[in-house]
């Protein structure tokens, strides 16, 4: 009994101190810091919630920037890759299958991220190749310039933090929505 007190004691405390303790200061730490990522970075439309900037979301019609390949069909309670190596035949049917959709709807050569699922399945962002490639589309679609999207994509724009880490991207879910605000699609093409 010497020594199971003790050990019962000081499990108690580390797991007060690291299991409740801990998180409660970091989350409040978080919210006074950086409320808007503390809150899980949510983007706001018409009223409510529409998705948060650092989950990836489904967008298929024509007058929409379409967002990378997603292993878990962008299902955030299963977010993960594809684990399918490099010489494997489904990967590579996958990547050829994708490319020829994408190049197809686009007319302009596939960047690697429009055909290849990023390592969580969850990527919210593509490359500015990406989304340039899509402008054309977009725009047809929309019935609007091909310079207004590419407006909207360039102010959509995210940059490198501190101007080091990372690229250049584009967020999917937040270009959608100011392209929405911008130049609504037309009534037929909903």
């Amino acid at each position: 009994m010497t020594m199971i007190r003790p050990a019962l004691t000081l499990i108690a405390v580390m797991t007060a101190l690291t299991g409740l303790a801990y998180p409660l200061a970091m989350t409040g730490l978080a919210t006074a810091v950086v409320p808007h990522r503390a809150e899980g970075s949510l983007i706001v439309a018409e009223g409510g919630p529409v998705g948060s900037a650092l989950v990836g979301q489904a967008f298929a019609g024509a007058g929409y920037l379409h967002p990378r390949p997603s292993a878990v069909d962008y299902d955030a309670a299963a977010g993960a890759g594809t684990n399918l190596g490099p010489t494997s035949a489904a990967l590579r049917d996958a990547v050829a299958e994708r490319r020829t959709v994408w190049e197809a709807e686009n007319g302009t050569p596939a960047p690697m991220d429009a055909v290849t699922a990023s390592g969580s399945g969850l990527d919210p962002d593509v490359s500015l190749v990406n989304a340039r490639g899509q402008a054309r589309r977009i725009a047809e679609a929309r019935g609007v310039d091909l310079a207004d999207v590419l407006a909207v994509l360039a102010a959509a724009e995210r940059r490198p933090l501190w101007g080091l880490y990372g690229s250049y991207r584009v967020n999917v879910l937040a270009a959608n929505l100011a392209l929405d605000a911008a130049h609504p699609m037309p009534p037929a093409a909903h």
